[in-house]
């Protein structure tokens, strides 16, 4: 295991300050505003600790204020109904006396029952996909300073885009986008844990897609993003340290505002999860 995803897996195990209430920590290497899929994640560790025997099939959440890395991120449960089938947790996330998220969790016993999924659509296998590392030697010398920090840093998911996008000078291209993507090391055969690491990793990529038509690199000093809403929908048992193909696409952007999908197969082309966002997309004049 690979010390950057041993950190995400610390930053994942949150402490239990009272019965329900949570603390988690940011990575102070962040100086703006907290990951959304590193609450997200926090959120849904906070809600399985409360839960026991069920599965979780279904999240929810709104990100409602930016969260500040320097201070404690506190996660409050809220045990709203635990039924035959199904249990419902609601977990708001806290700082400063404020809710900076919210987000509805419904678990599942294990049942089976009828079967289908959309096919896995046909592209390169993540070992012929182009070297991330050779990818980000080429463009290094072009992106501003204040991102370098971030791109030479060690990372606990390891991405590889099937048709790399130039992320400073974007060519406008239609909105669909193929990321490889796995944990950057074995992990724990806790099936809670890697349902954690995805929904961590399933906010890295899918706000970037509805930027591809108009060809605007997130870097862009006037452009403005943030997540609003995120939900994920769990079909099937995965392993988020093994490749995962991460199908996105971004059917409309209007007001401001980004609508992106995305599907989630593992390498044998079964369909593991769904994700949905919309998010803030502003370029100010």
């Amino acid at each position: 295991m690979t010390a950057a995803l041993q950190s995400l897996l610390d930053l994942l195990d949150l402490e239990e300050i009272e019965l329900n209430l949570f603390r988690g920590r940011s990575p102070q290497d962040r100086s703006q505003r907290v990951f959304g899929g590193q609450v997200v994640g926090q959120a849904l560790v906070a809600a399985h600790r409360t839960v026991e025997d069920r599965h979780v099939h279904s999240l929810k959440g709104d990100f409602l204020r930016p969260g500040d890395p320097k201070i404690p991120i506190l996660y409050e449960v809220d045990r709203i109904r635990d039924g035959r089938s199904f249990t419902t947790r609601r977990v708001v996330a806290i700082q400063h006396g404020r809710a900076i998220f919210s987000m509805s969790v419904s678990f599942q016993i294990e049942e089976s029952g009828l079967e289908h999924h959309a096919p896995m659509p046909e592209v390169l296998p993540p070992d012929e996909t182009p070297d991330p590392n050779q990818y980000d030697e080429k463009v290094r010398q072009r992106i501003p300073a204040e991102y370098r920090q971030w791109l030479d840093a060690p990372r606990p998911i390891e991405s590889r885009p099937v048709d790399p996008i130039d992320p400073i000078d974007p060519e406008k291209r239609p909105p669909n986008l193929a990321v490889w993507m796995r944990a950057s090391g074995r992990m724990p055969e806790d099936a809670r844990l890697h349902q954690c690491v995805l929904a961590y990793a399933s906010d890295m990529h899918l706000l970037d897609t509805c930027l591809l038509p108009h060809g605007v690199s997130w870097m862009n000093p006037k452009f403005q993003s943030a997540s609003l809403d995120h939900s994920i929908w769990f079909h099937r048992r995965f392993r988020a340290d093994e490749w995962l193909l991460f199908v996105q696409d971004a059917p409309s952007a209007s007001g401001g505002r980004g609508f992106n999908r995305g599907l989630v197969y593992s390498q044998d082309g079964q369909l593991v999860a769904s994700v949905v966002q919309e998010g803030l997309i502003r370029l100010h004049e």
